[in-house]
């Protein structure tokens, strides 16, 4: 009979319990919004690398993809001369890729700077071809049949809001060793 004399009862709570419950609950939200920001930041930068390492692999996969045999002497992926420059084709070479003809020296246009990525604002790319025969080689290879491909991407950090970070902008570098066919 106790039992149902409890549930009967209409008494209700206390001020002193409403008030305890009140805090508890005031507390569970206050971390809670502290919590979001961070985690809305690390769904924003995941995005944000996810995004840079796909633009990376799409122009490594194009490298790859390019026309380079020896003979005759058709070479698409280029040399750059230094790590701040482009490719170029190298001297005693050409490049005819599809209806697009490039004679030796000139810019391999398809694996140019590209100071803000189509579709893609905030994000730079730029392509270095390092030739493997050449001076310390391509991490242990040395071959003039091979080349190191090296992709870095930049963008500007973001954070949760989608407005720009006060870190600064943000690289990722992707790298692959093609070879002539």
């Amino acid at each position: 009979m106790h039992i149902h004399n409890r549930l009967t009862d209409a008494r209700g709570f206390t001020i002193a319990e409403v008030l305890i419950a009140s805090v508890i609950i005031t507390l569970a939200f206050v971390a809670l919004a502290t919590v979001v920001p961070i985690a809305g930041y690390g769904v924003q930068e995941g995005y944000q690398v996810s995004t840079a390492t796909f633009l990376a692999d799409q122009k490594l996969e194009q490298s790859k993809n390019l026309p380079w045999v020896g003979s005759p002497a058709n070479d698409c992926v280029g040399i750059s001369a230094s790590s701040t420059a482009a490719p170029t084709v190298p001297g005693g070479s050409s490049c005819t890729n599809g209806g697009t003809n490039i004679a030796a020296g000139g810019a391999v246009t398809w694996l140019a700077d590209e100071a803000s990525v189509t579709n893609f604002p905030g994000y730079s790319r730029s392509v270095r071809v390092t030739d493997c025969g050449t001076g310390g080689g391509c991490a242990g290879v040395t071959d003039s049949g091979m080349r190191l491909v090296t992709v870095t991407v930049t963008y500007t950090q973001g954070n949760a809001t989608g407005t720009v970070g006060t870190t600064g902008p943000k690289s990722i570098q992707v790298q692959m060793v093609v070879s002539q066919r």
